[in-house]
């Protein structure tokens, strides 16, 4: 593994790639991303909220990178844009390439014959590649990985070490997948038969677009019958669990711990926070953004942001709240109650 260089740039040559106006010197040099805080000097930083912009005064950043709003805020060199945030991205990106790996197959993978390898391909150690996968040009399997039988993984893909991809499964393009994400199990698929389970067999697969990014430790079963499907540019957080038949809208990004049920259909762009669940057979509308915490029991057909999780607040207040809850039942058919006699007797007045 070959570890390459940080680059240096300009501020006037980073718009010249990202576009942006500059204020302040152009040939100020960066080579680094920061915060405001602990920035030194060639690091650039951004800002995005008012709430931040004191922390400018002290800062030893060389260049932010800053909305048009706030352009006077500071008189250091300065990047102006629509999205400080998504411009501050691309630029440590710049900054920061990532590590080359060494093309080739380490000896002590596993490659059948059968397997279908473009150019530039990079195999990590004690990879095992099962019959007829296709792996296309500038892909990086991780050390330990296991690509199941007539497998695809889209160009430019990258496979951080023990990811597990069952078989019959397809991954788009300049995808990553982090450590032990496993691609294709099993879908809870179980019949009731007289007190005891009958397996459903899952033959369905699991397709992936490009540009998704799966984080460590998240699964993806692959459909009962027809297939799992995770659109163009979904952003999975850690620790998720999608099940079988969920369908996944284009550019949706959800938090850590949050579970999806069978046969969910979530639109694009949705936002969906850590630690929701998502009950089976439900439609979520494009454009949703979903509280931490959420229980989803049934479809959302608007856009919108919808929350259920209770806030927390000092125990003994909690205590007595949760004990009133108990009661809401009862309380509602009191209220009925009451609300009828109160119409008899408004009824009865001159």
């Amino acid at each position: 593994m070959i570890s390459s260089n940080q680059r240096e740039y300009s501020i006037g040559e980073l718009c010249q790639v990202l576009g942006g106006e500059i204020a302040g010197d152009p040939a100020t040099k960066v080579d680094r991303v920061g915060t405001l805080e602990n920035a030194t000097a060639g690091s650039i930083s951004f800002v995005t909220s008012e709430k931040f912009l004191h922390q400018l005064r002290g800062t030893k950043a060389s260049a932010v990178i800053l909305a048009a709003a706030h352009k006077d805020a500071t008189t250091i060199p300065r990047i102006v844009c629509s999205n400080p945030y998504s411009y501050f991205a691309r630029v440590s990106a710049l900054l920061n390439p990532g590590r080359l790996f060494a093309v080739g197959i380490h000896a002590t993978s596993v490659v059948p014959v059968s397997a279908k390898l473009g150019s530039g391909v990079s195999i990590g150690p004690q990879v095992v590649l099962g019959e007829n996968v296709h792996i296309h040009d500038d892909v990086v399997v991780g050390a330990g990985s296991y690509i199941g039988d007539d497998s695809v993984l889209g160009a430019g893909t990258r496979l951080l070490p023990n990811v597990t991809i069952y078989q019959d499964c397809q991954v788009g393009r300049r995808c990553l997948v982090h450590a032990g994400a496993v691609i294709g199990a099993d879908g809870f698929g179980i019949a009731p038969d007289n007190g005891v389970w009958v397996k459903v067999p899952q033959v369905g697969r699991v397709i992936i677009g490009d540009d998704v990014e799966i984080g460590a430790n998240t699964t993806i079963d692959r459909g009962a019958i027809d297939d799992t499907i995770i659109e163009d540019g979904v952003k999975l957080d850690n620790l998720i669990q999608i099940a079988h038949n969920v369908h996944v809208g284009a550019h949706t990004a959800i938090a850590a711990c949050t579970g999806i049920a069978g046969s969910v259909r979530i639109g694009r762009r949705c936002r969906i926070a850590g630690a929701v669940g998502i009950a089976g057979h439900l439609n979520i509308a494009d454009d949703v953004e979903i509280s931490a915490k959420t229980l989803i029991t049934k479809s959302i057909t608007e856009p919108g942001t919808y929350s259920g999780g209770y806030p927390f607040e000092a125990n003994r207040a909690w205590r007595r709240n949760a004990t009133q809850i108990r009661h809401l039942d009862q309380l509602a058919k009191t209220v009925k109650q009451l609300e009828k006699r109160l119409a008899e007797i408004e009824g009865k007045l001159p």
